[in-house]
């Protein structure tokens, strides 16, 4: 294949080019220039981008992936901070191509290979770092967590506090997701520590906000954790980060969370609001509709009208699933009262679910002591007792002998002076 001179004309052609896939043949051609002047490299890191953008629109993966090894002799002439970016920037164009999540960890792994043999520690550090996020999002934890432990000790040596306050977000994340609270949040604290000693870019600090907001929800400190969902949605909002919505959606389950359900639909019809309308905050007004009913089956509906939505959002899930326990106690205690004696089954009709369902639930608030009562399971009834008034008498005779008791003792102690 002859080359084409690297020069803007080359590139204007390639620009003009009707086709993709003629721009994507000229782009190549013109980095098969072997010339290395000032000039021809700066026309080549023009050809590498929109070659990588045109690469991205039509979803051909692998060709960007084997365009970072045949552009190995290209970075060995220019300098490391433009290799570095380089190569971020095709990294970053690989992930925009749905389905590719494998090939990118592939790519990193392959890339940190060549930056440990190159000897390009700024580069591998971030390669590594995004390594560690795609092998946490391919719930690979354990690896990922091992590849984390490593780098925060190499990153601290050197004092790159803009990396570490990437890498212990990341590493709060992953702790998260593994459940283990404590060590999220001390994770956590050290990206705030990091971040407070250099300028941190709002899209940073608005994803330092939403872990904060996100680990303070966990801990059922809704209040807290809807101002940090609020910090972290102005700054997104600001940014026109997809990011948004989510924060948003977040501050919706905290209304809902500290029954203020009622709030939902003043915030959704504000004028921020507004601007983010669509189907992730219908599923939270869904949610809080039929929170304010109380209503079992609306919640129900709400669940399976917007799976995507509520079920697979791990975060919702999670609260949504100690909200439907909460609205089933509360429903369930509403339906026993009146009886001292009631078939399970017709408890099951009232409510409209399954009979297996509501007998298990009802043995667990037996066993929570939400209410004092047994199951006859041979008659299949549930068989409520009085909650018996606690008599006042014997708390009051335990604090009379206390009592008493002090002031043997005193006297005891007077006596033993007057002896001396």
């Amino acid at each position: 294949m002859s080359y084409l001179p690297a020069t803007t004309d080359s590139i204007a052609e390639a620009l003009e080019a009707k086709d993709p896939s003629e721009s994507i043949a000229i782009l190549y051609r013109v980095l098969a220039n072997p010339s290395s002047s000032a000039e021809a490299l700066r026309i080549k890191e023009q050809a590498i981008t929109n070659l990588s953008d045109l690469l991205q629109q039509e979803k051909r993966a692998e060709e960007l992936r084997s365009l970072l090894t045949q552009l190995r002799p290209f970075f060995a002439v220019i300098p490391k901070a433009k290799t570095a970016k380089i190569v971020r920037g095709i990294i970053d164009s690989v992930a925009k191509i749905p389905g590719t999540s494998e090939l990118q960890i592939s790519l990193c792994r392959e890339m940190v290979e060549w930056t440990r043999a190159e000897k390009r520690t700024f580069l591998r550090q971030r390669v590594e770092a995004r390594l560690a996020a795609l092998l946490m999002e391919n719930k690979e934890y354990a690896e990922a967590l091992t590849l984390l432990t490593g780098l925060v000790k190499e990153v601290r040596r050197l004092d790159d506090k803009l990396l570490l306050v990437d890498i212990d977000l990341l590493e709060s994340k992953l702790h998260f997701s593994l459940k283990n609270l404590p060590k999220a949040k001390a994770a956590l604290t050290a990206a705030r520590t990091a971040a407070n000693a250099i300028y941190v870019p709002p899209a940073q600090q608005g994803t330092i906000d939403l872990q904060s907001g996100i680990l303070h929800a966990e801990e059922k400190d809704y209040k807290t954790a809807y101002s940090y969902f609020f910090e972290a949605f102005e700054a997104f909002n600001a940014l026109e980060d997809p990011r948004a919505v989510f924060s948003l959606k977040y501050m919706l389950l905290c209304k809902i969370m500290v029954n203020q359900a009622d709030d939902v639909a003043s915030i959704i019809s504000s004028k921020a609001g507004l601007h983010y309308v669509g189907i992730e905050l219908d599923a939270m007004k869904a949610v809080a509709d039929a929170h304010a009913k109380r209503s079992l089956n609306h919640f129900e509906t709400a669940l399976n009208d917007y799976k995507a939505q509520l079920e697979e959002d791990p975060i919702v899930h999670r609260h949504l699933s100690s909200l439907y326990d909460t609205l089933l106690e509360q429903n369930l205690c509403r339906l026993i009262e009146p009886f001292s004696r009631v078939e399970i089954g017709h408890i099951a009709e009232l409510i409209g679910l399954p009979v297996d369902h509501v007998e298990k639930k009802l043995s667990q608030m037996i066993l929570d002591k939400k209410f004092a009562g047994t199951l006859d399971q041979g008659a299949g009834c549930l068989v409520i007792f009085e909650i018996p008034k606690a008599d006042a008498i014997y708390p009051a005779t335990l604090e009379t002998i206390s009592n008493i008791s002090k002031v043997v003792d005193s006297l005891y102690l007077r006596s033993a002076r007057i002896m001396a």
